[in-house]
């Protein structure tokens, strides 16, 4: 537990949600395995603590005042990758693929399980901070960095969330073979994922599609495998290259 708390004890955790009861039992949780919490109750207030805090993952509830859940997703979206949960009591498949398509890396309906959330935020953490070994793999012309968290396109940084990076790691990793859209969930959540939807990979691959300049019907990055999956373009696996 002391090792639990030491790794987890740098990370601060932002949780945005109206409901009082709600947070102080998220912060409750999250603090006794040693996260740093802070709160907010409506999305302005939110954005200005993610400006000024950097926090390294956002609990966002969906039904805020002021600035609704999704607003700030898409703000937050416009120059920063940092890990989002999305909660919602509003558990439709079209909400959660919106949550999914403004940038959230996962999606909780309410209610829901503290222990559960605090099981994601960790999930999706370790997720972000990889592990891996050093070294890059190349999809076309975006070398991507599985140590430093990052991906560049022609030396530039490609501003891409969690998820997305999962995603393009997972393609780049398959050289070119085609991965089906539960293995592709499967590198973004984990075996058994609960609750989630094969349309999800198509919101992510459109929204990597979107960054890369990529046209689906003259592919570039990613090839549509009609019926099966997708698969990467012009793969290579470059070790030791990486700055």
């Amino acid at each position: 537990m002391e090792q639990l708390a030491a790794r987890t004890a740098s990370r601060l955790v932002l949780v945005v949600d109206d409901d009082q009861k709600i947070v102080q039992l998220v912060r409750a949780y999250l603090e006794r395995e040693g996260f740093a919490v802070k709160t907010a109750g409506d999305g302005r207030t939110a954005l200005a603590l993610i400006s000024e805090s950097a926090p390294d993952l956002i609990v966002l509830d969906l039904m805020l005042p002021e600035l609704d859940g999704m607003s700030v997703a898409r703000r937050v979206r416009e120059d920063s990758d940092v890990p989002i949960l999305m909660l919602s009591a509003r558990g439709a498949v079209a909400d959660r693929i919106q949550g999914i398509a403004e940038g959230a890396d996962d999606y909780l309906p309410k209610p829901f399980s503290p222990a559960e959330l605090v099981v994601r935020v960790k999930a999706i953490l370790r997720r972000a901070s990889g592990g891996r070994p050093r070294q890059a793999l190349c999809l076309g012309d975006v070398e991507i960095d599985r140590d430093r968290h990052e991906a560049r396109r022609e030396g530039r940084p490609l501003l891409v969330t969690t998820a997305e990076f999962r995603l393009l790691v997972a393609l780049a990793e398959a050289q070119g073979r085609v991965l089906s859209r539960d293995a592709l969930l499967d590198a973004l959540y984990g075996h058994g994922a609960a609750e989630t939807l094969d349309r999800t990979i198509d919101v992510y691959v459109g929204r990597l599609r979107e960054k890369l300049g990529d046209d689906p019907d003259r592919p570039r990055y990613i090839a549509t495998v009609r019926g099966v999956g997708y698969r990467a373009v012009l793969v290579t696996e470059q070790i030791g290259r990486v700055r």
